[in-house]
C-alpha cells in the first residue's frame, strides 16, 4: 500500500494506461569534497540581524550532514551558538580570526573576508 500512496501523487495527470507506475525520481546526495580541496570564506555580516555580529563561513561543498558536523565543532570551539544550513556556517559574534585558525588547523583552504 506504501507504493500507492496518494499524497506523494498530488499535481500528477491522470493515466488511462493500465499498465502505468508513478516513479518518483530520487535525490542525489551530494559527496563532501576533502578539506584540502574546500575554499571557505569566513566573512563578517550584519545585516537583517538588528545590529548583532555574526560571523559567516560560506563556500562549503558536501552534504548537509557534514556540514551540520563541522559548524557544530566550531560552535564548540568557540563557546558560542550559530547555525548551519544552506551551506553556509553562522556563528554568533565576530569570530573571524578564530574560525579562520580553527579550519586551516583541519586542514581547510580558508580565507578571512572583510
Amino acid at each position: 500500500m506504501a507504493e500507492n500512496d496518494w499524497k506523494q501523487r498530488l499535481g500528477v495527470v491522470y493515466s488511462t494506461n493500465p499498465d502505468f507506475r508513478y516513479e518518483q525520481a530520487e535525490e542525489a546526495v551530494e559527496e563532501t569534497l576533502p578539506p584540502s580541496r574546500q575554499h571557505l570564506r569566513v566573512t563578517i555580516d550584519r545585516r537583517c540581524r538588528a545590529g548583532k555580529q555574526v560571523t559567516l563561513v560560506t563556500g562549503f561543498k558536501g552534504s548537509e550532514d557534514d556540514l551540520k558536523e563541522l559548524g557544530r565543532t566550531l560552535k564548540v570551539k568557540c563557546g558560542v551558538g550559530g547555525t548551519a544550513k544552506d551551506g553556509e556556517i553562522t556563528i554568533q559574534g565576530d569570530f573571524r580570526d578564530k574560525v579562520t585558525e580553527l579550519l586551516v588547523s583541519m586542514g581547510y583552504n580558508a580565507k578571512r573576508g572583510n
